[in-house]
Order: structure tokens, then C-alpha cells, then sequence
């Protein structure tokens, strides 16, 4: 049936194509460079990040929050560098990059992200070379692992739920998505995810 033709890839962003925007390690870093308490800051972060992911606040209400809120000896634009640094390329990208070009399938990103930072992160690690339309949490004003931005995403798509398949490292997501009845697989390492798309390209053509 023509309904069950694979049409869409679905992946996440942080911890597959490029490193986490702002983990917990780069908060920890940047205690330990910026000389601030940690479990102070990782206790506003907590309250706050989410309000920034979906789009509510800006960056700098964020900082304003979790660091600004009293004088500190260094720049806000130092520590906003610092924050966009942190955000590395990895090895899964360029491969994807080239795989797309003749992959037959359209590919969007689901991923949870601060506007500022998503926008840095599409411009910088030109992330347009690989999807074809972003659902961002930042844009949506919701989060994975609200069921409804994977619903969202397929609305765009126009696709139901067995003429997708999704990818992220976050065990929590994957099972979240699978509950909706997508194909679903975590990422672990480039050598996994290249043998299921080529698997998935294959079973493709040969429908």
C-alpha cells in the first residue's frame, strides 16, 4: 500500500549532528571559567530552561535568571561567546550532508532548542544542507517529550505515522515518538545510524 511508503526522516539535532547547545558539561565548564557555583546555577537552569526552549523568554532573560541576577566581574557578551562555543560539529554530519543528496527521502529536525541558540546553530553548521524544514522547539512553543510537536511535525509533513521514521540519542525521545507509532531508533554512534539508513534506503527503492 502506497500509504506505507517510507517519506520522511525525522531527526534531532544535539548529541547527533552537532554536540548539545547547553548541556550540563558546558555549565559546568562554564563555572569552572567563570568562577560561579554550580549547583546554583544548575538550580535556576533547571526552573528556567524550559521556558527558554519553547520560546518564552530570551537568552538574556535566561542569563538574567541564572547568572546576571546579581553583579558578576565578566561581559555578558563574553559568557554569550562562551554559550555559542560550546556548540561543536560532529563526525555524523558531513556524512548526512552527502548521504542526502541522493537519499530519495525529505528530512526534518525535531529538536528542543533556545531561538538564539537554534539560530546560531542552523547559520553556523549550515544544518539548511541537510533538513528540508526545522521544528524547533523554540518556534512550535513545545518540547519533546510532549507527544504533540511529533504530531505537529507529521501535520506539516503530511505523513502518518508508518511513513516516518525518527532518530535521537535520548532514549526518553525515542520511546516517546515509538508510543505514537513512528519508527523510531536512538543513535549511539555514526557506524549504527549509517546501517539503518542504508537499510531504510534500500527497503525504499525496493518498494
Amino acid at each position: 500500500m502506497e500509504t506505507n511508503d517510507l517519506k520522511i526522516l525525522f531527526f534531532d539535532i544535539g548529541g547527533i549532528l552537532l554536540t548539545n547547545g547547553w548541556g550540563h558539561e558546558s555549565r559546568k565548564l562554564a563555572a569552572e571559567k567563570f568562577g560561579l557555583d554550580y549547583a546554583e546555577v544548575n538550580a535556576l537552569h533547571t526552573f528556567i530552561f524550559n521556558v527558554y526552549e519553547i520560546g518564552s523568554v530570551t537568552l538574556d532573560e535566561y542569563l538574567d535568571t541564572v547568572v546576571f541576577n546579581h553583579p558578576r566581574d565578566f561581559a555578558r557578551e563574553d559568557f554569550k561567546e562562551f554559550i555559542y562555543q560550546q556548540s561543536v560539529e560532529l563526525p555524523t554530519l558531513a556524512w548526512l550532508k552527502e548521504w542526502k543528496k541522493n537519499c530519495g527521502f525529505r528530512i526534518i529536525s525535531i529538536n528542543n532548542e533556545g531561538k538564539e541558540l537554534n539560530d546560531y546553530r542552523v547559520k553556523k553548521f549550515k544544518l539548511h544542507d541537510f533538513f528540508d524544514a526545522f521544528v524547533s522547539s523554540c518556534e512550535v512553543k513545545l518540547r519533546k517529550p510532549d507527544p504533540s510537536i511529533w504530531k505537529l511535525a507529521m501535520g506539516i509533513a503530511q505523513v502518518n505515522p508508518n511513513q516516518c521514521v525518527y532518530f535521537d540519542d535520548r532514549i526518553m525521545f525515542v520511546n516517546a515518538a515509538q508510543q505514537l507509532g513512528i519508527r523510531s531508533f536512538q543513535h549511539t554512534d555514526l557506524e549504527s545510524t549509517q546501517k539503518i539508513l542504508q537499510q531504510l534506503k534500500e527497503e525504499n527503492h525496493n518498494n
